[in-house]
């Protein structure tokens, strides 16, 4: 069974309303979506192109490769249908792998179920050709293969990354309530910031979002940072195929920006942490790190955007406290910052209406399961009224 240079359906998973974000890198990539829905995007393609999708994209989760669809009312039927496909021809016998699913069968009341039906299936086939049965288990850091079951449809697919793309391997420390890689990086591109002006993150954290904008800023991609994927485990991967692929990497990306990435945070420790990250990242150069007062954040008269991710006030006991945090950030935003766009990205809209100011937009998001809104500010210099003519005597 070859893969690597036969065409399939490629579907890209994304997190909950990451999927504008997937779809413009997947296009400017050159390839061309056959459908667009909430949680990812499809196309067709070779895992030859999913070596060169998971090592580009950032808002990614996993990039899957369809191996075949079929008929399966019940788990028998299930089992059956994958005993056909050839196996051995794409997976090592002396190798490992593991299962994913996403199941919604009358007869399966838990997915590990039709996980182990999958296993069976595989391990039997290739016992049966080779003699010797694979090793498997739950870790997603060789061969991985991925069941789509709904109804009495199923499908099956190769996950070519393996462990997720949404953490793209920098972030040694992950700090306090940190925002995902991928989430992060969506969020700088809904802002349409044009990568060469000034980017300020006050309250920075772990430095999610301030290392993502030099990332963005310097065309890096995700695929500097990492060595394993899904897809280096299947029979007939070709190494040069993905040393070529970095090698690209490597020849777009740029080193040096000429404008100021500008991070802060109260805690110094915050700030130790995202310096840390952000040297993983390779992007410590480029960023300016401060320990003060977000309020303290020096403000460069060369305009740009300023993005907070400050807390939602979800534990008990902090809401108070938050109220005046965000009317805090408002004041600041609208007196130090005038003639940037002001971004700030929350999941608590009773503490968001104590900024202050009106939102020009309200972009949805999730961060896992809560809603969130990224909030636009158009942080005008002056007045936003045109001053009216004046009157002739």
């Amino acid at each position: 069974m070859e893969v690597f240079h036969t065409d399939s359906r490629i579907v890209i998973t994304c997190n909950k309303r990451l999927s504008p974000y997937l779809q413009k890198e997947v296009e400017e990539l050159g390839f061309t979506p056959t459908r667009v829905f909430q949680t990812g995007i499809e196309l067709k393609g070779t895992v030859n192109d999913c070596i060169a999708l998971n090592l580009n994209l950032r808002c990614a989760s996993q990039v899957i490769y369809l191996l075949k669809s079929f008929t399966a009312a019940h788990p028998k039927a299930l089992y059956e249908g994958l005993l056909e496909i050839e196996w051995e021809k794409l997976i090592d016998f002396t190798g490992y792998f593991s299962v994913t699913s996403n199941v919604n069968n009358e007869h399966i009341t838990t997915p590990l179920f039709a996980n182990v039906k999958v296993k069976d299936a595989i391990v039997d086939r290739i016992k049966d050709k080779k003699g010797i049965r694979p090793n498997s288990g739950s870790d997603q850091n060789k061969t991985v293969i991925h069941l789509y079951w709904q109804d009495d449809r199923a499908e099956i697919f190769l996950d070519t990354s393996g462990e997720t793309l949404a953490k793209h391997s920098y972030r040694k420390i992950p700090g306090k309530a940190p925002m995902l890689e991928a989430l992060a990086a969506a969020t700088i591109m809904a802002t349409n910031w044009d990568r060469k002006s000034t980017f300020i993150n006050p309250m920075c954290g772990s430095g999610t979002l301030a290392i993502e904008a030099a990332l963005l800023a310097t065309d890096k991609s995700p695929g500097f940072f990492r060595m394993n994927y899904g897809f280096m485990h299947i029979i007939g991967y070709e190494e040069e195929v993905f040393f070529t692929e970095r090698r690209k990497l490597k020849d777009k990306a740029t080193k040096q920006i000429d404008f100021k990435i500008i991070a802060t945070d109260i805690s110094a420790d915050a700030v130790d942490i995202a310096q840390k990250n952000a040297r993983t990242a390779g992007v410590e150069h480029l960023i300016e790190f401060n320990v003060c007062d977000f309020a303290d954040t020096m403000v460069p008269e060369e305009k740009g955007i300023v993005m907070f991710n400050p807390e939602y006030g979800e534990r008990l006991g902090v809401h108070n406290k938050l109220e005046a945090t965000y009317k805090r950030i408002g004041d600041f935003m609208k007196q130090q910052c005038k003639g940037y766009r002001g971004y700030i990205f929350t999941g608590n809209p009773d503490l968001a209406k104590r900024i202050g100011l009106q939102a020009k937009r309200r972009i949805e998001f999730y961060n896992g399961k809560l809603d969130c809104r990224l909030l636009e500010y158009e942080l005008y210099e002056g007045s936003k009224r045109e001053p009216k003519e004046t009157q002739q005597q």
